[in-house]
């Protein structure tokens, strides 16, 4: 069982690219960091200093072989989808989004939609009874350009860092102009549905390619980009939740 006594504990989630580290003191989150994944149990060590490696673990993951690796660390604790204090979640949602809407909606108040910009571009939204109302799940900016790449005629293009030109006069561009306008617009229209329902939700932007994101938006739709809160740390804000409510319980 996680070990409270300690006043420092790390927070890991296991993403699809990285995993993604949190240091706390109680309750108050010190630093994040990122790190590759693990290939072997023996790597576990070099990645966290010797001070680190003596605290207690909350993990979170969404891939079972790294799960693995750290499942014999000296006191772990792996979060699970029943310990998520939300109504209406269905078996195969992803412990990310999970801790991410209620992470959002805990800190900011529900109702909440949380668009998570990673490997994957997902959209999570839950009500004012935080009930998880649903989302949407399609390939991020990295899956697509490198989707195309598959391809024996398009190359592999890196991600613009401003807007690009819409019509374009040579390939790259093609693709660049074709990936993030209609991302964009499947970002507006998500995000418009949703206001429709709550227009008083909070809607919070995560994930690795947040920043970029944004930098679109505020071009193309800035009273979109102006909606958006962009919050790095979301995920972590559940896993305190989380912590918060095991720390409660009798011991």
């Amino acid at each position: 069982m996680f070990n409270f006594k300690n006043a420092f504990w790390l927070g890991l989630m296991i993403g699809n690219s990285r995993l993604h580290w949190a240091k706390f003191e109680n309750l108050e989150m010190i630093e994040t960091w990122d790190t590759e994944h693990l290939r072997f149990k023996e790597n576990r060590e070099n990645i966290l200093d010797s001070v680190s490696y003596q605290l207690p673990i909350l993990l979170a993951s969404v891939v079972p072989e790294q799960t693995n690796i750290w499942q014999e660390y000296p006191n772990l604790e792996v979060i699970t989808l029943e310990q998520i204090p939300l109504k209406n979640l269905y078996p195969t949602l992803g412990i990310d989004r999970a801790l991410a809407v209620l992470g959002a909606g805990t800190k900011l108040g529900f109702p909440v939609l949380v668009i998570d910009a990673g490997t994957a571009l997902t959209f999570t939204g839950c009500d004012r009874d935080h009930c998880l109302v649903g989302g949407a799940i399609l390939p991020g900016l990295g899956l697509q350009f490198s989707s195309l790449a598959a391809t024996a005629a398009l190359p592999l293009t890196a991600k613009p860092q401003q807007l690009p030109p819409r019509w374009a006069i040579e390939t790259p561009g093609a693709i660049h102009s074709g990936i993030i306008y209609t991302l964009l617009a499947g970002i507006r229209d998500f995000v418009e549905a949703w206001r429709q329902e709550f227009p008083d939700s909070k809607i919070v932007l995560t994930g690795g390619d947040a920043d970029i994101l944004i930098t679109y938006l505020q071009v193309q739709f800035p009273s979109i980009s102006t909606q958006i809160i962009k919050v790095p740390q979301v995920i972590f804000w559940g896993i305190l939740v989380i912590q918060q409510n095991w720390s409660k319980q009798p011991h």
